[in-house]
């Protein structure tokens, strides 16, 4: 990569996004494991990774927003593809049009969806963000009525602290579904994200949602991540300068050398979507030996401390995410989780897809 005009790379592992769906099917044999792909594919690529998944077989896929799911509908011919935002009065009928299924979350979103055509039910079981709530579900369960001419393809409700396996909300929220489930017509469940693959049989169901691991994310922290890593991003250094005692760097010098220095300058600021918490907290890897960050993350450049890595000149490369850093560790020095970190990757890299 050195010869060439690229200043950063993000390569994407497919085949690992695959490897890590198969993973996660094998750890859920009660049903299918669907691929969620919102968020432009958790910033890596919606279109290119639903194909790779769709390729592998994967028949089930989520996305947040209507507009997500057109942008993938040809790229899944004939899967499932759900919208899990709920559905917004006057979209039917693009719904209709490009076979996307809404995930309809109130009494409201099940009165505008009178065309006998699929739809999942969504029910709030602790997330107080989007659902059925008690209220809805108990007007439901008396008049099964509203319910006519819907064809339920899933129940579903979301998990809050499925990653903290002895979290009291998670059993809770397990008799809150089973009770729903109870209360309103047979229809297949879908309650396992990620996290909630690993919580054992008992949260397994008809259906999982994969998200978070499939791009490499760890669903079990505090424990040996099960999942392959799936992203490699490396930025070109730009410049290599002597800095002297007591000389600051970067804005408003937050740093400054306490011995002769070295400091290298890469292409990647905060407009890529590198954190500026980072600053003075992260770091990057040169032939896996870590190089701290030093300074502040400004809008374009970033800066480490190479004094004691002579080898690294103008024109090297830095992993900056990768198989020495992960996105979970780049989150852990930016106080964030990684998900912020994986979905605010910006455009401005050069994007390679590997698929073997």
């Amino acid at each position: 990569m050195s010869s060439d005009a690229r200043s950063a790379v993000l390569e994407v592992d497919l085949a690992a996004i695959v490897a890590n769906w198969q993973t996660l099917r094998l750890r859920h044999p009660s049903g299918p494991v669907a691929g969620v792909v919102k968020a432009d594919g958790y910033g890596l690529g919606a279109r290119q990774v639903a194909a790779a998944l769709y390729a592998a077989g994967c028949r089930h896929f989520f996305v947040a927003h209507l507009d997500e799911a057109l942008a993938v509908r040809d790229a899944v011919p004939g899967a499932m593809l759900a919208v899990l935002s709920g559905l917004v009065p006057g979209t039917e009928d693009a719904y209709i049009a490009h076979d996307v299924t809404p995930v309809l979350g109130s009494l409201d979103e099940i009165a505008w969806w009178q065309f006998g055509r699929e739809a999942i039910l969504h029910v709030d079981t602790g997330m107080s963000r989007l659902g059925l709530d008690t209220r809805e579900l108990a007007v439901l369960a008396q008049d099964h009525a509203r319910l006519e001419g819907l064809a339920i393809r899933y129940l579903m409700s979301h998990l809050v602290a499925a990653e903290v396996p002895d979290d009291p909300a998670n059993q809770l929220q397990h008799q809150r579904f089973a009770s729903a489930r109870a209360m309103l017509p047979a229809a297949p469940g879908s309650l396992a994200n990620s996290s909630g693959i690993f919580l054992g049989a008992d949260f397994a169901s008809d259906l999982a949602r994969a998200g978070a691991a499939l791009y490499g994310i760890n669903p079990t922290p505090g424990q040996p991540n099960p999942m392959r890593g799936v992203v490699r991003l490396s930025i070109r250094v730009l410049a290599v300068r002597d800095v002297p005692v007591g000389a600051g760097v970067g804005y408003n010098a937050t740093w400054t050398a306490a011995r002769p220095s070295r400091i290298a300058t890469a292409a990647l600021g905060y407009a890529d979507g590198f954190h500026r918490s980072l600053s003075g907290r992260g770091s990057a890897c040169f032939d896996g030996t870590p190089i701290p960050l030093v300074g502040r993350v400004s809008m374009d450049l970033t800066t480490f401390d190479v004094t004691d890595h002579p080898a690294v000149q103008p024109g090297c490369w830095l992993e900056v995410i990768g198989p020495h850093l992960s996105p979970d560790d780049v989150a852990e020095a930016a106080g964030t989780n990684g998900y912020e970190v994986l979905t605010s990757l910006g455009r401005r890299f050069q994007r390679v897809y590997r698929t073997a």
